[in-house]
């Protein structure tokens, strides 16, 4: 298998740790490795991986190039601009398909936390075996342990099962709180992901029918690439899309195995709140800090003391350069903070 590692985010949501240019993917978030790395080092280990690609925006080749380990710099492939998650696919599938018509193709997202590597390879091998018999799409999905309103949900069909996947009936964005409650009671509904595998000849077979002008454009690039000419052209006139709008939510030939492993895409920082051992009053301090009087509060501070007195679920981070307060049940807005600064022009934020 192909494996293809999707490494071009700005991880928005975990400023003011993460910036444009050290974004999530290259911090040392859960221990002594980057994300990056330890996604590498997991497809690593799978017995069916025979390459990895890493595929990027042009600011993070050269940090990329110099952070990671077991990469081939050939490997590592720039988009000439950010498109969202569908054309960067396609160009990498596009760099796959001129050298292995018949290649399986996996794709992984550069940040997430895995736990549990060999119920992971059993979610992969059995991708990869439906896949090599039937052209059709697979994702997996992850059971979802309570109505999360941050991620993305898969629906399936029960009666559909075939080996250890089951044919997915809808895909939905991510709900408000009411709806995610109703997809949990239903138990016909996954967490998406984001991870997929496919052989390239029937994703290119589905971009023709779903996303042709994408299609089209992937393989004038595929001619251009050939001659070792620039296709820099071609690419901005390419419309940015993610995969799952643009593909996973039109297609029907798509199949879900559900996953056994633990999950957590480090999206936020309460995120990252649940996955840290909790201390006195259910508190987690990543660093140099004290909570007094308080309860599930997060504080990350590498080279400041920061104290919390008196106040309950909220995220205090601070940096050299900036301090981050906010309300666990708000984290999600970090992102809205840091558009704000990029309208206001605040490229030392950045």
């Amino acid at each position: 298998m192909h494996c293809v590692i999707l490494a071009g985010g700005s991880g928005t949501r975990f400023w003011p740790y993460s910036r444009k240019n050290n974004p999530k993917q290259l911090l040392n978030i859960v221990g002594d490795k980057t994300m990056l790395q330890i996604t590498i080092d997991r497809l690593r280990k799978l017995k069916s991986t025979s390459e990895i690609y890493i595929i990027t925006k042009q600011e993070l080749y050269e940090p990329i190039l110099k952070s990671i380990k077991h990469i081939k710099a050939e490997n590592i492939i720039v988009e000439p601009s950010a498109k969202n998650t569908a054309p960067a696919i396609a160009l990498v599938a596009q760099k796959i398909f001129m050298n292995n018509k018949n290649a399986v193709m996996g794709v992984f997202p550069a940040d997430h936390l895995i736990v549990g590597h060999n119920h992971f390879e059993k979610s992969l091998d059995s991708a990869f075996s439906l896949v090599k018999k039937e052209q059709i799409l697979v994702t997996i999905g992850i059971k979802p342990s309570y109505p999360s309103t941050a991620y993305g949900y898969i629906q399936f069909e029960p009666g559909s099962k075939n080996k250890n996947g089951y044919h997915v009936k809808t895909f939905a964005e991510k709900p408000h709180e009411t709806l995610a409650k109703r997809f949990i009671k239903s138990g016909d509904f996954l967490w998406n992901a984001g991870i997929f595998v496919w052989g390239v000849e029937s994703l290119f077979s589905s971009l023709e029918k779903f996303m042709p002008e994408l299609h089209d454009a992937i393989k004038k690039i595929g001619a251009r690439i050939e001659k070792s000419d620039s296709f820099d052209d071609i690419w901005e006139d390419i419309l940015p899309e993610s995969i799952d709008y643009g593909l996973m939510e039109k297609a029907n030939n798509i199949f879900v195995i559900p996953a056994e492993f633990e999950w957590n895409d480090l999206g936020s920082w309460d995120a990252l709140y649940d996955i840290f051992s909790k201390k006195e009053n259910d508190n987690v301090v990543r660093g140099l800090g004290k909570i007094l009087e308080g309860k599930n509060n997060f504080i990350q501070s590498t080279d400041r003391f920061t104290a919390i007195i008196g106040i309950d679920d909220i995220v205090v981070v601070n940096t050299d350069d900036a301090t981050l307060i906010v309300p666990r049940n708000k984290v999600e807005k970090v992102k809205d903070l840091v558009a704000w600064l990029e309208k206001k022009d605040h490229k030392e934020l950045l």
